[in-house]
């Protein structure tokens, strides 16, 4: 675990940096038919799809903004189960929080307890008041988990022209 930047830490989880040895679990990750359904196609093919993913994507999110999606591990036996972290999307001045999980580990409260985490340690650490999360409107179990961490609807957004609406939530915390 030396060669790993831990993040957070949970009763069941451990959040820490990606890196590229983590290529494999991340094709498998955003190959799944959920994933490309509600989040959408990467185009990670290959392990060297996912590590450009991981490049200029969590990697560089890191540097660029000190944040960023991270590999969400169970802390009994340290299996790789999903990512939850902040997005910063230009179209948005706050974070977005994101989570996405491997099918056998959904419906296990793993995606509120890290986004949770995340929310709060963004608040703590990081100073953040407001956040954000877009979802799909079709995305039910999604937005549940954000309900169940207090984020509340804030309304439809088109992340580009061609692309279709989605829901926007936001969560406050008074300073």
């Amino acid at each position: 675990m030396d060669l790993f930047v831990k993040i957070l830490e949970t009763e069941r989880l451990i959040l820490r940096h990606l890196t590229l040895e983590d290529a494999p679990f991340i094709m498998e990750l955003v190959n799944d038919p959920d994933f490309l359904l509600y989040i959408g196609d990467k185009k990670v093919r290959n392990l060297e799809d996912a590590c450009r993913y991981l490049e200029t994507g969590p990697l560089a999110s890191y540097e660029k903004n000190g944040f960023g999606l991270y590999l969400v591990e169970l802390k009994e036996t340290g299996a790789p189960i999903g990512m939850s972290g902040l997005v910063q999307r230009p179209v948005f001045s706050e974070p977005d929080v994101g989570y996405a999980f491997l099918p056998a580990y959904r419906a296990k409260g793993y995606a509120v307890e890290s986004a949770r985490a995340v929310v709060n340690w963004g608040r703590d650490t990081l100073g953040q008041d407001r956040f954000l999360a877009i979802v799909t409107p079709e995305n039910r179990s999604s937005i549940k988990v954000l309900l169940k961490i207090g984020f509340h609807f804030a309304g439809m957004v088109r992340m580009s022209p061609d692309e279709p609406e989605i829901e926007k939530y936001e969560c406050f915390f008074s300073r």
